[in-house]
Formats: structure tokens, sequence, C-alpha cells
């Protein structure tokens, strides 16, 4: 088994993601083609500076925009919203592999009285009339539902029932989120979106163990290395116990899948997607990379297990926007900064619309990082980019001020 350096363990991550040398992704084909890398990019509604996935691809493919996002998801139909780890955004050819959430949300949906009937009423009305949110369909009053996405055990709650319906549909696979107004959804059927070969194909894992071992070289291929530990970068795999996660690790080193090695100070050995390996020949031979200073969104795949990045880079990250402000270290919505093949620090800045400004609020170097002009040039281009990106015409330090 070979043995790297942090450094190198470092060096193979961000080349894997794009995120060191030249740009290997590039405009909307590069999203797609980074998303498909991923298997899936995390969703999250709020938009500081940018949503999640749009910052997890804005600091990786050149001159993407969020409107190349939209068309991937609305338009070319290339990309879906659904869930994976948690709320995600994945390549629509993955529809056939979560058949089996698909089922569960089906009889999940059984459990609840008069639910049924709802669907059939929306359905019916969405067939007729075209998309429609919670708002616009006809269907009032409230109904004890709640969604097999979220759902533990036999609790119950009493919630929306247009609201509700809609989504009930749309977990079980009837419906699909055809544009979103802010965070507003609007849903219409699944037939009219996903191409007929793909909803009619029938689940290539419907043996258990084939599904997680799917899903665990996914997600291993998503954080680029990963651990036989428990750890937040397995989130929303349904039945993976340890048991059935080693035996997937075993067998997927057994069939080649999988190169484990190990990384100097970690107890534990770390594992790539065999595919990925060239990438590790390039960061072991050590040639020099051009270097580029970006913004890494909160929930970034490379960030999904945060121990993981703690014990490669030294970098301690907790995303504080659930923290009360009391108890924050730095902010509500900060970001990591990588300069090189570094993490240097971390980024508070809100993008003010009204004002067409991005508000930088605080630069926070980590410890033992110099204040070079070099550095700071580059984090005011990464800044700038930041602000283009966002549609804003003004950078304000207000750190500086």
């Amino acid at each position: 088994m070979r043995t790297l350096t942090k450094e190198q363990a470092g060096r193979f991550l961000l080349l894997w993601h794009g995120l060191l040398g030249e740009h290997r992704f590039t405009g909307k084909q590069g999203a797609l083609d980074y998303v498909r890398q991923a298997g899936c990019i995390q969703f999250d509604p709020v938009d500081v500076c940018g949503r999640n996935a749009e910052l997890t691809l804005q600091s990786r493919v050149k001159g993407f925009t969020r409107e190349m996002l939209q068309a991937l998801l609305y338009k070319d139909r290339l990309l879906i919203d659904y869930t994976d780890k948690n709320q995600a955004i994945l390549p629509v050819e993955d529809w056939p592999c979560f058949a089996r959430f698909r089922e569960e949300a089906k009889a999940n949906g059984l459990r609840f009285e008069g639910l049924a009937a709802l669907e059939a009423q929306a359905k019916d009305y969405i067939l007729k009339n075209g998309p429609v949110d919670s708002a616009s369909l006809p269907i009032e009053g409230s109904i004890f539902w709640h969604s097999v996405i979220h759902w533990s055990g036999n609790w119950h709650a009493e919630s929306h029932a247009a609201r509700s319906v809609l989504e009930q549909l749309y977990a079980a696979g009837e419906l699909v989120i055809h544009h979103k107004t802010g965070t507003r959804k609007a849903y219409d059927l699944a037939a009219r979106h996903i191409p007929q070969e793909i909803l009619a194909a029938s689940d290539p894992y419907p043996n258990e163990m084939e599904h997680i071992k799917w899903r665990v070289l996914r997600r291993i291929g998503a954080v680029g290395l990963l651990w036989n530990r428990a750890s937040d970068a397995w989130l929303s795999i349904r039945a993976l116990t340890a048991e059935k996660r080693n035996a997937a690790f075993a067998q997927l080193q057994s069939e080649g899948k999988i190169i484990p090695v190990r990384v100097e100070g970690l107890r534990d050995p770390v594992y790539l997607r065999a595919e990925a390996e060239a990438y590790l020949m390039r960061a072991l031979c050590g040639e020099e990379e051009k270097r580029r200073c970006e913004v890494i969104a909160p929930l970034d795949p490379m960030m999904w297990d945060r121990k993981l990045i703690r014990a490669i880079f030294g970098f301690d990250y907790t995303w504080e926007i659930y923290t009360p402000a009391a108890k924050r270290k730095f902010g509500y919505y900060v970001l990591p900064l990588i300069y090189g093949e570094t993490f240097v620090g971390r980024v508070e800045a809100d993008a003010d619309t009204k004002r067409g400004a991005l508000i930088v609020r605080h630069v926070w170097l980590e410890d033992g990082i110099k204040r070079t002009k070099k550095l700071e040039d580059a984090i005011e281009r990464c800044l700038k980019r930041l602000m283009k990106f966002n549609q804003c015409s003004v950078l304000i330090r207000a750190d500086e001020q």
C-alpha cells in the first residue's frame, strides 16, 4: 500500500477537484462534467453571496454563471433536483438508480389517510393546467403527513395540504421541479421532462448490497479521499450500517474500483476511486502547479468529511449558520479560502444587490499564514471574481475600513 505525505494527499484532493493548476472545468459543459464526477452537489437555499451549489461550481468552473446551472436544470434537463446527500442536484441519467427510494416514498404515502385522493386531484390538475406551486394548486386545508425524505419512525406532522401532496409526489418520482422562483418550487409531471428511456429503465442495483456499493463509490469520488469510518460523507445512504460499509469497501477494493493509500499521521487508510489514480500520480510527481485562490462552499463535496480535511490540511472548519450568534467564532456565512495547496483563511462576504456591491466584511488568515502582497493580490482577484459572479459592479472591503 502506497504511503503519502499529508502534502501529497492534499495536492491530490485539490487536483481531483479541479482547484489546483489550470482549470479542468469550463463553461456549462464543465459544470455538468463536475457534477457527474461528484455524483451530486448539495443544494441549500440560503443565498448570501451565492447558494451552496452555485458556489461549489463557481470555484471550479471557469466562467461559471448562475444561469448555466439554471439551464442545465430547467432547460436542458441534464441535471435534476432530487434527494441524494440530503437535498441535491444530480445527473438525470442517475434517476433509475434511486428507484428503491421512490418505492419507499410511495409506501410512506400510503400511511396517511386521504393523501391518495389528493395525489390524484393534484396530478389531474397539473395534467390539464401545467406546472404549479403550493400557492397555485387548488387544494385547501391541512393534512397529517411527513415526507420520507425527513421521516423518522412513526412521527406525523400536520402540514399544508397543497405543499404536502406536491412534496409527496415529488419524493415518489411522479413530479419533478419545473423551476424555482427564489426558494419557491414549481412542480410538473416527471414524464414531461425526463426522457422516457430513463423513466422506463429498471433499477440497475436491485440488490441492496450492490446499491450500497454504488453509493459508497460515488461518495468516495465526491470527496476524493475517504476512510472507512463513520462520517458525514455517508449522510442519506439508507441502511448503511458499519457492517455493510465494511463489506462495501472490501468488495469495491477486491473488484479494483477503489485504491487504498496511507497518509502519514493518519491511523486509518484512505481510499480513492481507481479512475482518479492519474491525479494521484500527478500529485506525487511534485511538479509545480499553477496557484489559484478560490472560495469554497460550506457544503462543498471536498468538505463533506471535515475531520479528514482537518487531518490532512490542518484546517478546522465549522459552518456556523446554525450556531447561536453569541457562540460564533467567525460569522453566519463564512467561506473557506484556498490559495495554491493551502487553506489560507476564510471570508465573510455578502452581495448587496440593491447597491450592486459585494461587501467583504472580514478576511481571516489562518495562524502561520503571512500576509504578503502576492497573497493579498490573489485574494483580491478571487473576491473580484465573486463580485462578478454575484452580478455586482463594486467591491467594498469593509474589513479594511
